[in-house]
Protein backbone atom coordinates (compact mmCIF):
# COMPACT_ATOMS: atom_id res chain seq x y z
CA UNK A 1 0.00 0.00 0.00
CA UNK A 2 2.94 2.48 0.87
CA UNK A 3 3.96 1.54 -3.17
CA UNK A 4 0.24 2.79 -4.49
CA UNK A 5 0.72 5.96 -2.17
CA UNK A 6 3.99 6.75 -3.88
CA UNK A 7 3.42 6.25 -7.13
CA UNK A 8 -0.02 8.15 -7.00
CA UNK A 9 2.21 11.13 -5.74
CA UNK A 10 4.88 10.83 -8.16
CA UNK A 11 2.30 10.55 -11.32
CA UNK A 12 0.38 13.98 -9.30
CA UNK A 13 3.49 15.45 -9.39
CA UNK A 14 4.43 14.56 -13.50
CA UNK A 15 0.73 15.94 -14.12
CA UNK A 16 1.77 19.56 -12.18
CA UNK A 17 4.99 19.84 -14.17
CA UNK A 18 4.15 18.38 -17.91
CA UNK A 19 0.22 18.90 -18.14
CA UNK A 20 -1.21 22.25 -18.03
CA UNK A 21 -4.38 23.44 -16.60
CA UNK A 22 -6.88 24.58 -19.15
CA UNK A 23 -7.50 28.06 -19.45
CA UNK A 24 -11.38 29.45 -18.73
CA UNK A 25 -13.04 31.14 -21.77
CA UNK A 26 -13.99 34.12 -19.84
CA UNK A 27 -15.37 37.64 -21.38
CA UNK A 28 -13.31 40.77 -21.58
CA UNK A 29 -14.93 42.33 -18.23
CA UNK A 30 -13.28 41.84 -15.46
CA UNK A 31 -14.34 39.94 -12.28
CA UNK A 32 -14.49 42.95 -10.18
CA UNK A 33 -15.77 45.04 -12.59
CA UNK A 34 -19.16 42.63 -12.73
CA UNK A 35 -19.29 42.79 -8.92
CA UNK A 36 -19.47 46.59 -9.06
CA UNK A 37 -21.51 46.72 -11.36
CA UNK A 38 -24.00 44.20 -10.25
CA UNK A 39 -24.24 45.44 -6.62
CA UNK A 40 -23.52 49.50 -6.84
CA UNK A 41 -20.61 49.98 -4.71
CA UNK A 42 -16.88 50.75 -5.42
CA UNK A 43 -15.77 48.04 -2.93
CA UNK A 44 -15.95 44.36 -4.45
CA UNK A 45 -15.11 43.01 -1.35
CA UNK A 46 -18.69 44.55 0.49
CA UNK A 47 -20.31 43.47 -2.91
CA UNK A 48 -19.37 39.92 -2.55
CA UNK A 49 -19.98 39.52 1.14
CA UNK A 50 -23.40 40.93 1.10
CA UNK A 51 -24.87 39.86 -2.52
CA UNK A 52 -22.61 37.07 -3.99
CA UNK A 53 -22.18 34.90 -1.07
CA UNK A 54 -24.53 36.44 1.53
CA UNK A 55 -26.15 32.84 2.27
CA UNK A 56 -22.25 32.19 4.13
CA UNK A 57 -22.67 35.83 5.61
CA UNK A 58 -26.10 34.71 7.10
CA UNK A 59 -24.57 31.97 9.00
CA UNK A 60 -21.80 33.77 9.99
CA UNK A 61 -23.85 36.27 12.01
CA UNK A 62 -25.68 33.21 13.55
CA UNK A 63 -22.49 31.09 13.96
CA UNK A 64 -20.94 34.51 15.97
CA UNK A 65 -24.49 34.90 17.94
CA UNK A 66 -24.28 31.61 18.88
CA UNK A 67 -20.54 31.87 20.22
CA UNK A 68 -21.57 34.55 22.34
CA UNK A 69 -24.48 32.80 24.03
CA UNK A 70 -21.78 29.87 24.27
CA UNK A 71 -19.83 31.57 26.40
CA UNK A 72 -22.45 32.68 29.01
CA UNK A 73 -23.65 29.10 29.01
CA UNK A 74 -20.22 27.66 29.27
CA UNK A 75 -19.61 29.99 32.30
CA UNK A 76 -22.85 30.41 34.06
CA UNK A 77 -21.97 27.40 36.52
CA UNK A 78 -18.79 28.98 37.42
CA UNK A 79 -18.20 31.68 40.56
CA UNK A 80 -17.81 35.23 39.71
CA UNK A 81 -13.87 35.84 40.24
CA UNK A 82 -12.94 37.54 43.45
CA UNK A 83 -9.88 39.45 42.02
CA UNK A 84 -10.11 41.09 38.94
CA UNK A 85 -7.57 42.40 36.88
CA UNK A 86 -7.17 46.05 34.84
CA UNK A 87 -4.73 49.12 34.47
CA UNK A 88 -4.12 51.26 37.90
CA UNK A 89 -1.51 53.79 36.39
CA UNK A 90 -2.42 56.97 35.06
CA UNK A 91 -0.37 57.12 31.74
CA UNK A 92 -1.88 53.69 31.17
CA UNK A 93 -4.81 54.60 31.59
CA UNK A 94 -4.71 57.83 29.39
CA UNK A 95 -3.27 55.58 26.49
CA UNK A 96 -5.42 52.97 26.61
CA UNK A 97 -8.58 55.30 26.57
CA UNK A 98 -6.80 57.35 23.72
CA UNK A 99 -6.08 53.87 21.81
CA UNK A 100 -10.50 53.56 22.64
CA UNK A 101 -11.41 56.71 21.05
CA UNK A 102 -9.91 56.05 18.06
CA UNK A 103 -10.57 52.85 18.03
CA UNK A 104 -14.15 53.52 18.11
CA UNK A 105 -14.16 56.23 15.56
CA UNK A 106 -12.44 53.95 12.77
CA UNK A 107 -15.16 51.77 14.01
CA UNK A 108 -17.66 54.54 13.49
CA UNK A 109 -15.90 55.09 9.55
CA UNK A 110 -15.51 51.45 8.21
CA UNK A 111 -19.32 50.95 9.30
CA UNK A 112 -20.85 53.73 7.51
CA UNK A 113 -18.11 54.23 4.15
CA UNK A 114 -17.58 50.34 4.33
CA UNK A 115 -18.96 49.90 0.71
CA UNK A 116 -16.94 52.45 -0.80
CA UNK A 117 -13.75 51.95 0.60
CA UNK A 118 -11.47 48.94 2.37
CA UNK A 119 -13.56 47.73 5.48
CA UNK A 120 -17.08 47.06 6.19
CA UNK A 121 -19.20 45.77 9.03
CA UNK A 122 -17.16 42.90 10.63
CA UNK A 123 -13.85 45.23 10.49
CA UNK A 124 -16.13 47.96 12.36
CA UNK A 125 -17.50 45.62 14.54
CA UNK A 126 -14.29 44.34 15.60
CA UNK A 127 -12.63 48.08 15.96
CA UNK A 128 -15.64 48.96 18.03
CA UNK A 129 -15.17 45.85 19.98
CA UNK A 130 -11.48 46.82 20.56
CA UNK A 131 -12.58 50.29 21.87
CA UNK A 132 -14.77 49.00 24.63
CA UNK A 133 -12.07 46.50 25.73
CA UNK A 134 -9.51 48.95 26.19
CA UNK A 135 -12.57 50.78 27.83
CA UNK A 136 -13.04 47.72 30.11
CA UNK A 137 -9.77 47.32 31.15
CA UNK A 138 -9.35 50.72 32.59
CA UNK A 139 -12.84 51.18 34.25
CA UNK A 140 -14.88 49.56 36.67
CA UNK A 141 -16.74 46.67 36.27
CA UNK A 142 -19.86 47.70 37.95
CA UNK A 143 -19.72 50.94 35.33
CA UNK A 144 -19.63 49.08 32.52
CA UNK A 145 -22.25 46.79 33.31
CA UNK A 146 -24.32 48.87 34.57
CA UNK A 147 -23.76 50.99 31.07
CA UNK A 148 -24.56 48.06 29.07
CA UNK A 149 -27.76 47.40 31.19
CA UNK A 150 -28.53 50.69 31.03
CA UNK A 151 -28.65 51.41 27.16
CA UNK A 152 -30.02 48.18 26.62
CA UNK A 153 -27.19 47.01 24.39
CA UNK A 154 -28.44 42.89 25.07
CA UNK A 155 -31.72 43.81 23.08
CA UNK A 156 -30.16 46.26 20.63
CA UNK A 157 -27.64 42.78 19.57
CA UNK A 158 -30.57 40.79 18.92
CA UNK A 159 -32.77 43.39 17.23
CA UNK A 160 -29.63 43.88 14.83
CA UNK A 161 -29.15 40.15 14.08
CA UNK A 162 -33.05 39.86 13.73
CA UNK A 163 -33.03 43.18 11.19
CA UNK A 164 -30.11 41.79 9.04
CA UNK A 165 -31.95 38.53 8.35
CA UNK A 166 -35.03 39.71 7.53
CA UNK A 167 -33.06 42.43 5.17
CA UNK A 168 -30.82 39.64 3.44
CA UNK A 169 -33.82 37.46 2.99
CA UNK A 170 -35.65 40.08 1.38
CA UNK A 171 -32.14 40.96 -1.11
CA UNK A 172 -32.32 37.10 -1.56
CA UNK A 173 -35.63 36.94 -2.70
CA UNK A 174 -34.93 39.98 -5.00
CA UNK A 175 -36.66 43.03 -3.56
CA UNK A 176 -33.52 45.49 -3.59
CA UNK A 177 -33.30 49.53 -2.66
CA UNK A 178 -32.06 51.64 -5.70
CA UNK A 179 -28.18 51.54 -5.87
CA UNK A 180 -28.05 55.32 -6.54
CA UNK A 181 -25.24 56.95 -7.96
CA UNK A 182 -21.53 54.62 -7.68
CA UNK A 183 -19.32 55.98 -5.17
CA UNK A 184 -21.63 57.90 -2.95
CA UNK A 185 -22.39 58.08 1.18
CA UNK A 186 -25.86 56.69 -0.02
CA UNK A 187 -25.40 54.25 -3.15
CA UNK A 188 -25.37 50.09 -2.83
CA UNK A 189 -29.15 49.47 -2.26
CA UNK A 190 -29.06 47.74 1.26
CA UNK A 191 -25.08 47.15 1.80
CA UNK A 192 -24.53 50.03 3.72
CA UNK A 193 -27.42 48.82 6.12
CA UNK A 194 -26.32 45.20 6.14
CA UNK A 195 -22.25 46.91 7.20
CA UNK A 196 -23.86 48.70 9.96
CA UNK A 197 -25.99 45.87 11.31
CA UNK A 198 -23.21 43.67 11.20
CA UNK A 199 -20.87 46.68 13.15
CA UNK A 200 -23.48 46.72 15.46
CA UNK A 201 -23.77 43.28 15.94
CA UNK A 202 -20.43 42.07 16.48
CA UNK A 203 -19.47 45.52 18.57
CA UNK A 204 -22.36 44.55 20.98
CA UNK A 205 -21.68 40.51 21.09
CA UNK A 206 -17.64 41.56 21.92
CA UNK A 207 -19.01 43.63 24.89
CA UNK A 208 -21.26 40.80 25.91
CA UNK A 209 -18.33 38.70 26.12
CA UNK A 210 -16.27 40.86 27.82
CA UNK A 211 -18.26 41.41 30.60
CA UNK A 212 -19.08 37.61 30.70
CA UNK A 213 -14.77 36.93 30.90
CA UNK A 214 -14.43 39.55 33.21
CA UNK A 215 -17.42 38.73 35.62
CA UNK A 216 -15.99 35.50 35.99
CA UNK A 217 -12.64 34.74 34.89
CA UNK A 218 -11.43 38.20 36.01
CA UNK A 219 -9.10 39.54 33.34
CA UNK A 220 -9.34 39.24 29.41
Amino acid sequence: MKWLYIAAGIVLFVKFLFIPNPTADLPDISIVEAVVQDSGVPNAVSGIIFRNRLYDTIFEVIVFTIAIMGVSFLLANERPSCTIYQFKDQPSIVLARLGATIAALVSIELAIRGHLSPGGGFAAGVAGGTAIGLVAITSSPEWMQEIYQRWHAATWEKVSVLIFIVLAVMTLAGLELPHGELGALVSGGVIPLLNILVAVKVALGSWAAILIFIRYRGLL
